[in-house]
């Protein structure tokens, strides 16, 4: 997606003189000779490090959520996640996503990203590291399949779990990250300007949201559902995950931009103003429709808000993200009321927040583009921009993410339901996941042995 910058031997002397010389210098100079910009890469981190932080906070927004025999075996999957994604990033999944077209552009391939053994030195034309760029992508290949686990907490084998999270980042995200994000991508190269999706909303939410589903059926629901009430364990711990996860938002939205700039600035005000107006949205929802307005109501208006706005934060202003979060917070609600009324077992609404919220951002972003971003893009390609035509990329590009993400997500849970049983068994369930899968409590002092 990006190239490095190469200077003549006589500039490059010139320039290293500057850069060494001259106080307060924005730029510093690689080995070969190619120009670091300092901002962008110590902003790069940052925004790495912000995603990474949205694990722990989703961990905490999901495990105060379940029954407190499982709260441990439900931060637990996003904790594996980290480790075993991002080894497998490193190994096979940068190489896949952001390499060049195989099989038709089915996925990626660069033998130079196979273990990022070529990208020692490299600089992106960003001026940023590659090394930092692919370890910000590698965060959105850890949450990915990490929102899943809400879609079938607590019923689910930790051993399978985790054989299922492999496969399903091989073989579903990075063919996903691929095609919408690699500059050779079909989906990239969509229409005049390509299906947008700025942070995330196609590659990560539609894909998480709609897989969850598709296990939630295959898996069924939890004993007693919906009969029985099951309530959080700790919707404090969950609140607290909830702001961690604002937080760490705007490294997910204001790191895409791969700068320091102007679009850095847009998109992290789209951000904040979207999880704003989706949780107040939510909040006024609730009490119209229950006469109580609730923390967890807030909290999911909250991630509403969020999700919708992540395929939009570099191209929508103020406004249109905040719109986005109102119709995100109203669609998702009423979602949720249609899962408690069709009795399927979404654990902890993933599809209900993550698909439908994903949904919605990338479908209506199309009506709230910056008119310098229509006035761009209309000169790309060679073919004109519409906001019609548009919309019709962002249709296809949501289709196929829902079509390609829910067969191969089946098809992945009844591979390894054959080796490793995918949902936990009768005595398992009852007596937890802690126990039975971890050998631990959450709440030792709750539950003495």
């Amino acid at each position: 997606m990006f190239r490095s910058l190469y200077f003549s031997s006589g500039m490059k002397r010139i320039l290293l003189i500057c850069g060494v010389g001259l106080t307060g210098s924005t730029g510093l100079f690689a080995s070969d000779g190619v120009v670091v910009d300092t901002g962008a890469t110590a902003w790069m981190l940052t925004s790495t490090a912000l995603v990474l932080l949205m694990i722990p906070g989703l961990a905490m927004f999901y495990g105060g959520l379940v029954r407190s025999k499982n709260v441990l075996g439900t931060i637990m999957h996003s904790f594996a996640a980290m480790g075993i994604i991002s080894v497998l990033w490193v190994a096979v999944g940068y190489a896949m996503g952001f390499g060049k077209n195989v099989l038709g552009g089915w996925f990626g391939w660069n033998p130079d990203y196979f273990f990022l053994k070529g990208i020692d030195t490299n600089i992106l034309e960003a001026g940023v590291p590659e090394y930092v760029f692919s370890m910000f992508q590698g965060k959105f290949a850890i949450i990915t399949p990490a929102l899943i686990a809400g879609a079938f907490a607590e019923r689910v084998s930790f051993r399978a779990y985790c054989l299922f999270i492999a496969l399903w980042s091989v073989l579903v995200y990075n063919p996903l990250c691929h095609w919408v994000w690699a500059s050779d991508g079909f989906l990239y190269n969509l229409g005049a300007r390509g299906a947008i999706d700025f942070a995330g909303g196609t590659v990560v939410h539609i894909s998480a949201g709609v897989s969850g589903l598709v296990a939630a059926l295959f898996l069924g629901a939890r004993r007693g559902y919906p009969y029985r009430v099951i309530r959080p364990n700790n919707l404090v711990i969950t609140m607290l995950g909830a702001g961690l996860l604002w937080v760490g938002w705007f490294g997910f939205n204001a790191g895409s931009s791969i700068s320091s700039g102007l679009s850095t600035a847009q998109a992290l005000t789209a951000t904040q103003v979207a999880a704003a107006a989706g949780a107040l949205a939510w909040l006024l929802i609730e009490s119209i429709h229950q006469g109580k307005a609730t923390a967890l109501g807030f909290a999911s208006g909250i991630l509403a808000g969020l999700v919708a706005v992540t395929p939009a934060a570099g191209v929508v202003q103020p406004y249109g993200a905040m719109v986005l979060g109102v119709m995100a917070s109203l669609i998702c609600y009423l979602a949720i009321q249609a899962k408690n009324r069709l009795g399927y077992d979404d654990s902890l609404d993933a599809f209900g927040i993550h698909g439908m919220g994903g949904i919605t951002g990338a479908l209506f972003l199309t009506f709230f583009i910056r008119d310098s971003w229509m006035a761009e893009a209309s000169f790309l390609n060679g073919s004109p921009w519409t906001v019609w035509n548009q919309l019709g990329v962002q249709a296809l590009a949501v289709i196929l993410a829902v079509a390609f993400s829910a067969v191969m997500t089946f098809l992945i849970i009844y591979i390894v339901n054959k080796i490793v049983r995918f949902k936990a068994g009768e005595s398992e369930e009852m007596a937890g996941l802690d126990r039975s899968y971890h050998g631990e409590r959450g709440y030792g002092m709750l539950n003495p042995s």
